[in-house]
């Protein structure tokens, strides 16, 4: 079971949301957080009202010269938790390019950005730990999510590849797999959202997996069995199915 007494996590991310409530888990358990996110003001709230130590370093992980500044200011640190996405529900035949470059350049590009600030470093160290948040949309494409579910597969298979690489090496990579999560970002959905979760049981189900030795946690079962099952299913049946 890993212990977060005194270990240094940088969570990108974290001024809201899941992002907020998880710093809030991981405080309580004794971890040393960096927030980063945009809003300096949100951040050093968020910094001043943790139980523990952290310290705000605000950060567009759209932009490459940003990461890379706020990585040289940051230092060394033993975790990184990468939360950051944005998100709009849209369909191929209502396509708004603005949005959806911005959901592949958040979403999957600012996750390489982020990780290529750390991961040198922990391969050099031999000892590092990597959490990516994916999603289940990542599993196969689905209606009305152009843009968001294409980015998370990225973010999914970068996480995978990630995997492959380090796992006999001192530096543990896993992924989590939301469903929906009650935030600013689900509220733009105006369909119904089977399961949907607060901020802070997601937040206890994802320290739970970065506890353990997993690799992979999807969740809330059994909507994430939907899934999982979704990709064993002929196309044929899938689509008419998840349509």
């Amino acid at each position: 079971m890993r212990d977060f007494t005194g270990k240094r996590y940088w969570l990108v991310g974290a001024s809201e949301g899941l992002g907020r409530a998880l710093a809030e888990g991981l405080s309580r358990r004794g971890a040393h957080l960096v927030l980063s996110a945009r809003n300096r003001d949100r951040l050093e709230e968020l910094a001043a009202a943790l139980p523990g130590a952290a310290e705000a370093l605000p950060m567009d992980i759209s932009d490459s010269a940003s990461v890379r500044a706020a990585a040289a200011e940051m230092g060394p640190v033993d975790g990184v938790i990468f939360l950051a996405g944005v998100y709009w529900p849209m369909k191929a035949t209502e396509w708004d390019a603005d949005k959806a470059e911005a959901m592949a350049d958040i979403n999957f590009t600012g996750a390489v950005r982020v990780l290529g600030q750390v991961v040198p470093d922990m391969v050099a160290r031999d000892a590092g730990h990597i959490v990516i948040t994916g999603s289940l949309s990542a599993f196969r494409g689905l209606p009305g999510a152009v843009g968001y579910a294409a980015s998370k597969a990225g973010t999914m298979s970068l996480a995978e590849s990630l995997y492959y690489d380090l796992r006999k090496t001192g530096v543990d990579v896993q992924l989590a797999n939301p469903g929906y999560i009650r935030t600013r970002l689900t509220d733009l959905n105006t369909f119904t959202m089977p399961q949907i979760m607060e901020p802070e049981d997601a937040a206890r189900t994802m320290i739970e997996h970065m506890m353990s030795n997993r690799f992979s946690v999807s969740f809330p079962a059994p909507f994430a069995w939907l899934f999982r099952v979704g990709n064993f299913l002929p196309n044929w049946l899938y689509y008419r199915l998840f349509a």
